[in-house]
């Protein structure tokens, strides 16, 4: 069982008459990567801005392995906003170095670590070339070096694959993967629900101020369930256990999108399909996160309102 690495525990912050936090509270287990998730003005920079000490909340309380965050401990995070923050006129890898000093790491040290990230990413050609002539894709990667080069136990990304083409994005992915094995601790902000299902473990979902869904991303998709199936056979399927929502052939096999209309099992339902044809697939539909998150901040404002 994983350890708690950050808790964050009924966080409260207003600004100028503006709740940005009510009552938050989620856990983030070590050595996993954590979805924070919500649509834009939600309350997601507010509050990691304050795991990062940057604000205070109202009240509430941060605790990072177990004791209550101080200034100090932001040298054990790495943090890559979604504003990016390079010096336009300064040259990248004395930039970089910079920057790696500032966590704390020796100037051999870093040298050492940025040649070999430099070399990993392909951009060693960029060294001496200043900031202002990267492209967005190309600041980003360096950004990326200088979050993650102090090791730092706990990482947080806000929105990091914002500007990168599809093979850079796939990078940066595996990227974070590698980091996760090697025993970092990630929370992961973004409006890109593909990557949460390929990359996070649990999730909190941030609507007005409030978390309106947390949990294990599997366990949410599975509680969203629609008794939906996909089934693939030889010949069109009828029944009186499930009501038909669509049908169509493709290369000669019928494909039906079905829905249970009883609690029965579905080894029952699949024999039932099997004495009608041959069956080549039978596969539960389940809800993406795009559609839960859809769904979930739909229904939070139906009911505020």
């Amino acid at each position: 069982m994983n350890n708690k690495l950050l808790e964050v525990e009924n966080v409260v912050k207003q600004f100028a008459g503006h709740l940005a936090l009510d009552s938050v509270s989620l856990t983030v287990p070590e050595n996993t990567i954590y979805g924070l998730l919500g649509p834009n003005g939600a309350g997601k920079t507010t509050l990691i801005r304050i795991i990062n000490c940057i604000t205070a909340p109202d009240s509430g309380e941060v605790r990072l392995n177990g004791k209550r965050m101080t200034p100090a401990d932001v040298q054990q995070i790495g943090y890559l906003p979604e504003e990016r923050g390079l010096y336009k006129k300064m040259k990248v890898g004395e930039q970089a170095l910079y920057l790696a000093q500032l966590k704390g790491m020796t100037r051999h040290d870093a040298l050492k670590a940025l040649k070999y990230w430099f070399e990993k990413f392909e951009i060693q050609a960029w060294w001496d070339k200043k900031v202002e002539e990267l492209s967005k894709g190309m600041a980003q990667k360096v950004q990326f070096i200088t979050t993650i080069l102090h090791n730092p136990g706990l990482l947080i990304f806000d929105e990091p694959f914002s500007g990168f083409d599809p093979v850079n994005a796939d990078l940066m992915k595996q990227e974070i993967l590698n980091l996760r094995e090697n025993g970092a601790t990630i929370i992961f902000s973004t409006h890109n629900m593909a990557t949460v299902e390929d990359l996070c473990e649990n999730i909190s979902l941030v609507d007005q101020a409030r978390i309106v869904l947390q949990g294990n991303v599997s366990e949410i998709r599975a509680n969203h369930a629609t008794r939906t199936y996909l089934v693939r056979s030889d010949n069109p399927i009828s029944g009186k256990d499930f009501e038909l929502i669509s049908q169509s052939e493709k290369n000669g096999i019928i494909e039906s999108k079905i829905q249970k209309m009883n609690v029965g099992t579905n080894n029952a339902l699949l024999k039932s399909l099997l004495s009608q044809t041959e069956i080549h697939t039978f596969e539960e539909l389940l809800p993406s996160m795009n559609d839960i998150f859809i769904e979930t901040v739909k229904n939070n404002h139906h009911v505020k309102n």
